[in-house]
């Protein structure tokens, strides 16, 4: 055994018990397989004919999925590792593409994009990996091309497994090369499990920050109201800068932005924007919120990555309407998009209402 990786095991259970928790059965193995990778990349790269096997751990929501490639990349010495959030990543690689001064080509344009996020990384940590949008697949594609051409050795997360990325089933034999791809060249760890360690660390809305001090309420002033957020007057509308245009806000007050549902929802926003919004402000309020299966196939999509930013970069949500989680009767794209949200939905409180939350 390389020390390297007791090393790493031991930095695991050191981090764990500090933090006051137990490991479950499965990040347990999560941990031995991280470990030994650890031990891995210890070793000269000559030694090695292939590089190590890349890493995909998946499960759902609050499983520790991040918690275990954060304490892994803490782990490792300094230099030459790379972490970065999917969301972000692909923000950057965009902005990258499409900068002024960018070649014209657009492989040529990519390939200096990708030169840039990686620099002489041999670790790339990626958080929160998956592929929803069809004209990312593209690009995800060449990603897994460029690090297996530069023997760059992939760790990455995600709430769903290899085969079920890119539901959609209009577009999901775009990406089954590189679900093909990803399957062959990764471990796949599976961390699912029942317990949900989010709603162990905290009750839900009570005395938290953040995404944790978020809150579902109903329609009407009373539940804003008392919370001291009257509704927004014409006079307070704005525009609010986002990414490369402006969004249409109802209000700006302080580090609250609101917005209504149609705006941020259904019309053409996208990930990169959520991003710009989470880095100014620190609450979002959204109204008009209605049950998933009477919003828009894309609404429901621009809704559960609105959530995904709003939990990963600790936004204060506060969400305004119907519960999106209930009334989706028999559409099995409404009901994929709500299991996707209702695990981080679940942390934030709730108001009361007529016949109970």
């Amino acid at each position: 055994m390389h020390k390297r990786e007791a090393a790493m095991r031991d930095h695991f259970h050191e981090t764990a018990t500090r933090r006051g928790f137990v490991l479950a059965p499965a990040q347990r193995a999560a941990v031995e397989r991280l470990s030994r990778l650890a031990g891995e990349l210890a070793r000269p790269v000559w030694t090695f004919p292939r590089p190590p096997r890349d890493l995909y751990v998946w499960g759902p929501v609050g499983r520790g999925k991040s918690w275990l490639v954060d304490t892994f990349y803490e782990g490792l010495p300094t230099g030459r590792k790379r972490r970065l959030h999917f969301h972000d990543f692909f923000r950057r690689l965009h902005d990258g593409v499409v900068r002024p001064g960018a070649r014209q080509d657009k492989q040529s344009a990519v390939d200096s994009a990708l030169d840039e996020l990686l620099g002489d990384s041999r670790v790339l940590v990626f958080d929160e990996f998956h592929a929803h949008d069809a004209g990312d697949a593209m690009l995800i594609a060449r990603l897994f091309r460029t690090l297996l051409d530069r023997r760059i050795t992939l760790v990455t997360t995600s709430n769903h497994p290899p085969a079920g990325l890119m539901p959609n089933p209009l577009y999901h034999h775009l990406f089954e090369p590189t679900i093909a791809l990803i399957e062959e060249r990764m471990d796949v760890l599976d961390v699912s499990g029942p317990v949900d360690f989010r709603r162990l660390a905290a009750a839900p809305g009570a005395g938290g920050t953040g995404f944790a001090a978020g809150l579902c309420l109903p329609v009407g002033d009373a539940g804003p109201l008392a919370l001291g957020l009257p509704v927004p007057t014409p006079a307070e509308a704005a525009s609010v800068p986002a990414h490369l245009r402006e969004l249409p806000a109802r209000a700006v007050r302080g580090d609250l932005v609101w917005f209504g549902f149609d705006v941020l929802c259904e019309t053409p926003t996208a990930v990169p924007d959520y991003l710009a919004l989470a880095e100014v402000f620190g609450t979002l309020v959204l109204d008009g919120l209605p049950p998933l299966a009477e919003a828009t196939a894309d609404g429901r999509q621009r809704f559960a990555n609105l959530v995904d930013v709003a939990c990963d970069r600790d936004l204060r949500l506060i969400l305004i309407g119907s519960d999106p989680l209930t009334g989706y009767a028999d559409d099995p794209a409404a009901t994929r998009d709500a299991d996707r949200t209702a695990s981080r939905l679940a942390l934030l409180g709730r108001a009361d209402r007529p016949g109970g939350a």
